[in-house]
């Protein structure tokens, strides 16, 4: 089993982005979407929710709010496949292309290069809150500098309804 990158990986990341951004640790959990906006007091939609997907079985990252649903058939769309061909990644292969475990995967800093789609419903919150490689680690970014630093190419990913 491959060993998961750590909260200090995410830290490089950082570092070498040139970003003046502070990973932050907390005493509970901000593993899930709604635990981390409890944690914060924030909205559910500004947690960054990183998640990997294999689209025959390449990787990719999807950055998604976190009152959001991804929906599959739009991912199967971007990329010219079938809704089949589209599968989330397992914790195994998360910490495989990513690095990270679920929970704590966050939206840069990836062991292996993918390709970044960022969902349009983020674009509502000016700061949002991204997982920094653990179940209790967090980073605040601006929205627009989440954009420049992933590269990710903004699109609807969202389920509707």
């Amino acid at each position: 089993m491959i060993k998961p990158l750590t909260p200090d990986n995410v830290r490089a990341a950082i570092d070498a982005l040139g970003l003046d951004i502070r990973v932050e640790t907390f005493d509970t959990s901000t593993a899930t979407s709604q635990e981390a906006a409890d944690t914060l007091g924030t909205a559910l939609g500004s947690i960054v929710k990183s998640l990997c997907f294999l689209i025959n079985d390449e990787p990719i990252m999807v950055l998604g709010a976190g009152d959001q649903r991804m929906d599959d058939r739009k991912l199967a769309a971007l990329r010219g496949v079938g809704r089949k061909k589209v599968k989330m990644a397992t914790p195994d292969q998360s910490i495989e292309f990513s690095g990270f475990a679920p929970g704590g995967v966050p939206p840069i800093g990836h062991r292996v290069p993918m390709p970044i789609y960022i969902d349009n419903t983020l674009a509502r919150f000016e700061i949002v809150y991204a997982a920094a490689g653990a179940a209790d680690t967090i980073f605040r970014i601006p929205y627009e500098h989440l954009l420049a630093v992933t590269e990710g190419e903004v699109v609807d990913v969202a389920r509707k309804g």
